[in-house]
Order: structure tokens, then C-alpha cells, then sequence
């Protein structure tokens, strides 16, 4: 593996970048801060490379790839754009983006976003770009009070769009739903990233919209990328997303990395990332204080994520630290129709949260998760750290199919860690669809001694245990992992294989 840490640093040649005010800035004059960066992330894409067999496990990968160097750079300021964070943008983004779609074809292309507050509307977005927010930068997502007579829920600053295929309405409303504040799709090669600019929507005015239930679609993330491939978010802040934050549907190669996103603990439904029917994702080294799930995997809405089939896979989630008081640290689902797989989640670290790792789903969901391992977990004041939902309901319309059970098996949690916890697991399923094949090895929770509940309750759940404090009681897990079950549990990992008494190296580990 190349790591990106270890790139020498490249030079932008003789790129000029002409300024609004006509004189010419050579980008070298910015290459120390901005460089530093760019030679971590932007000189690299990511390749997740999926290596399977019986007990394989995912590597996410950074390659050199030279063809991010954008030979072509302009500024926002150059279409008349003004960062008083009172002055809307929309029109400037929009057509600095035109403008720079000639390019896309000759090396691709840069916009660079300068210090100041860069109100604007929604965008879109081109292939073979890197929009880059320097530091001191914010792009504003426009409210109700930044023009006498635009309101934030008017086509001009926030379009409306068609549901996505896989949900068949809006998540909120029947019918269209809003488009992103940064939107684009069918897209290749696209980075949004850098020296730790920030992304706000000012969402406050649509979630006072959704409580009072004056929303008339669906409200919009901040970044909706969809059908896309190859993209880099990296070194940014996100704050105040009207409504999810980050949204890749469709999408394969994706990274998501060295991000702040914070929204209040309060707000409706601001989760942080939410890879949707896409493969191949990276989620690394973020830190997720928000409303509702800091990471939520999803694939698509009862019997229209049946339907369209495109499943969520090779997702590796790792070193993520943050808050829910509402929600959860990972959520799978609901919206698990196309299926789900091939999920490896590590070197988690929740805090005085509401829940740990949480399965949602429910009878017409259909579809399926399998393969998940989830390691190295730390809880912190959680109220629940392990939960699985089986009937989370929710469903889009009355069409959907009340036989359509998903599959939930080969769930694996090692090596998890908490204190001053609640619930060590509420484990609930769908009665004549057992959850199957679910493991815990070398789990440690403390349970608050204050609380009166049984730190286990389980229902239609089954599954092996080994090293477990406090032990699960439910006779569905009585059955150790050691020796005749370790096959039946995903991914378990090289030294507590070792470390189980009799065990011998099998082939299929000898390949791990």
C-alpha cells in the first residue's frame, strides 16, 4: 500500500490565476498552505480493492494519481462573486462551473473559493473538479432572510427535484424533494476539499419548517452526489445541513475523510454521512456531532429499493469519533432494501450518545445486511450500545408487501469496550425471520448500576457469544464461538482466532 502520507510535494508549474481585481497571482504564491494538503489528498484516489473468499476483509487504498492535478484554476471572485456573506452567489457559482465544464476534457479544473461568506443557492457540479475552499472560506446555504424577494424554498435558490428511483417519493413528503445545496450526478472525478474551509447550510429555518410541518417537499442536504465515480470530501467543515449532509447514491469509489460535521444535538434528522446503494466507500478519520446518525448506510425504500436493486457494499468505516443523543454512532437502515454487505467498521468512539451500532429495518423491507464486523469500539455514556430493530416501520406508501422479510445474518461485534452504559443489547427481530448467526467476542460493558434493567433482552435473534461482560443470558446466544462456531461468525480476526484455546491457522486465514 502507497501511503499518501509520504508524497513529495508537486508543483503547479506556471498556472496563473487571474484575480477580480485584473492582476495576476501565480498559485505558487499559495502552494505552501495549500500543497501541503493537496499533496496528502489530492494526488491520491482512492481504490478500495475487496478481498474476498470465506473470511476476507476490505483495504482501503490510495493510489498516485496524477490526472487530480488540475491544470486549469480560476476564482469565484473572477464571475463577480462577493464573500460579505450577504451578496447571493448562485449565479457566480453557476457560471464559474459552465465555464470551467470546457476544460474538463484538457486535465480537468479547479475553483477556488477564498476566505469570506459565499452565500448561495444550490449549484451543480461537473466532472474532472476540484472545488477548493481556502482557509477562512464558507459557502452559505441561502435563508429566508437574504433577499427581499427569493424565500430559501424557491426554485432559483433551492430546485426541486424527482424522488430518487430506489425511494419512490421524498423522504419526508410523497412527491419531489429539493436538490442539494451542492448537487451533481453522473459524474466522474470530483474532489471537494481544502485547507479546512466550511460548508454551511443554515439549516435552522428548514428544521423550524419541518417541526411546524410547513415543508412543502422534501428538505435538501448540503451534498448530493449521485451516480457518480471517484470522489474525494476531505479536509472541510460541514455545519447546520438543512437536512442528511453528505449523500453518495449510486456512487462507487468514494472517500470521505478528515471532515467536522456538526449540526445541534437537537436538530431533525441532520445525519452526518449516509452512503446510499453505493460501493467501494471509504469513511476515515471524522469527527460527527449532529442530530441523528453520524454514519447511516442505506439502500433504498421498500418495494421501490427492491425493485431498483442496487445494494450498499465494501464500506469501511474507520476512526470515527462523535455524539448522537437522539440516534446512533453506525445505523444500517432502515432503508436496507437493496441489500446491504460487506461492511467493516473500526476504531469507533461514541460519547454521551443515545446509541452505539444500531440494524433498523422491518417487514416489507425486503433485501438483506450480511458481513458486517464491527471492532475496536469504545462507549462512553451510552444509553444503548448494541440495538437491533426489527420492526422499525416507516414505510413510503401502502404498497408495500408485509411479506417481504429481509435477511439479517453473519452480524459480528469484537472487541467492543464501554462504560457507564445503559443496555449492553437490545436485540429485537421479526418473529418467523430470525436474525441469524450474530456474534460477539470479547465484549466489555459496564453497566450503570443505577439501572434496573436486564443488560441483554433479545427476541427472535440468534447467534454465538464468547468473553462477553455481563453475559448474555437469552438461551438464543448460550452456544460459545469456540471451537464449532468461529465459520459461522464474519470476519473474526487473526489474534483472537490465535488466542481461542485448540484453534489451528485454516487456510481461509492463512489467505486473510
Amino acid at each position: 500500500m502507497f501511503s499518501p502520507f509520504c508524497a513529495s510535494p508537486f508543483w503547479y508549474g506556471k498556472e496563473v490565476m487571474v484575480m477580480a481585481n485584473g492582476t495576476e497571482k501565480s498559485v505558487r504564491e499559495r502552494e505552501g498552505a495549500e500543497a501541503k494538503v493537496t499533496q496528502i489528498v489530492l494526488l491520491y484516489v482512492l481504490l478500495v480493492h475487496g478481498l474476498y473468499g470465506a473470511g476476507g476483509s476490505l483495504h482501503c487504498e490510495y493510489s498516485s494519481a496524477g490526472s487530480l492535478h488540475r491544470p486549469h484554476s480560476v476564482s469565484i471572485t473572477e464571475f463577480g462573486a462577493v464573500g460579505d456573506g450577504v451578496t447571493l452567489n448562485t449565479k457566480a457559482f453557476q457560471n464559474a462551473l459552465f465555464y470551467l465544464n470546457s476544460f474538463s476534457d484538457k486535465g480537468g479544473a479547479k475553483l477556488f473559493v477564498p476566505a469570506g461568506q459565499w452565500l448561495t443557492g444550490s449549484f451543480d457540479l461537473i466532472s474532472h473538479l476540484t472545488l477548493w475552499l481556502d482557509k477562512g472560506a464558507t459557502i452559505l446555504g441561502s435563508t429566508a432572510s437574504d433577499h427581499l424577494f427569493l424565500l430559501p424554498q424557491s426554485s432559483e435558490n433551492w430546485p426541486v427535484v424527482d424522488p430518487l428511483p430506489s425511494y419512490g417519493r421524498g423522504r419526508e413528503l410523497p412527491g419531489r424533494r429539493h436538490r442539494s445545496l451542492i448537487y451533481g450526478q453522473n459524474l466522474t472525478d470530483v474532489v471537494i476539499t481544502g485547507q479546512n474551509g466550511t460548508i454551511d447550510g443554515q439549516g435552522s429555518v428548514w428544521w423550524d419548517w419541518f417541526r411546524n410541518g410547513e415543508l412543502n417537499y422534501t428538505r435538501p442536504h448540503l451534498v448530493e452526489l449521485i451516480n457518480s465515480t471517484g470522489l474525494i470530501i476531505s479536509n472541510l467543515t460541514f455545519l447546520n445541513s438543512p437536512f442528511w449532509n453528505i449523500h453518495p447514491v449510486y456512487c462507487r469509489d468514494v472517500v470521505v475523510k478528515n471532515l467536522t460535521i456538526l449540526a445541534p444535538l437537537e436538530s431533525p434528522n441532520t445525519d452526518g454521512v449516509d452512503p446510499d446503494s453505493s460501493t467501494n466507500v471509504c469513511i476515515e478519520d471524522c469527527y460527527i456531532v449532529t442530530g441523528d446518525d453520524l454514519v447511516s448506510i442505506k439502500s433504498g425504500w421498500d418495494e421501490y429499493g427492491i425493485s431498483y436493486a442496487r445494494p450498499s457494499s465494501k464500506i469501511k468505516i474507520n476512526r470515527l469519533r462523535g455524539q448522537t443523543t437522539s440516534s446512533s454512532g453506525i445505523a444500517i437502515g432502515s432503508e436496507m432494501s437493496g441489500g446491504v454487505s460487506e461492511i467493516y467498521i473500526s476504531d469507533l468512539h461514541l460519547f454521551n450518545s443515545n446509541t452505539g451500532i444500531r440494524i433498523k429495518t422491518s417487514p416489507g423491507r425486503g433485501g438483506y445486511v450480511r458481513n458486517v464486523h464491527v471492532s475496536n469500539v469504545k462507549l462512553d455514556n451510552v444509553q444503548k450500545a448494541i440495538r437491533f430493530t426489527g420492526k422499525y416501520g416507516e414505510h413510503p406508501d401502502e404498497k408495500f408487501d408485509p411479506r417481504a422479510l429481509p435477511a439479517i445474518e453473519r452480524i459480528t461485534f469484537e472487541n467492543v469496550n464501554g462504560g457507564d452504559i445503559g443496555v449492553a443489547g437490545l436485540l429485537e427481530g421479526i418473529e418467523g425471520d430470525e436474525f441469524k448467526n450474530i456474534c460477539f467476542l470479547n465484549v466489555t460493558l459496564t453497566v450503570k448500576k443505577k439501572s434496573k434493567k436486564s443488560p441483554w433482552k433479545c427476541s427472535n435473534v440468534r447467534g454465538y457469544s464468547q468473553w462477553v461482560s455481563p453475559e448474555i443470558t437469552c438461551d438464543s446466544f448460550e452456544e460459545g464461538i469456540f471451537p464449532e462456531h468461529s465459520s459461522d461468525c464474519f470476519g473474526l480476526s487473526e489474534s483472537n482466532l490465535e488466542t481461542s484455546s485448540g484453534l489451528s491457522r485454516s487456510p481461509w486465514l492463512l489467505s486473510w
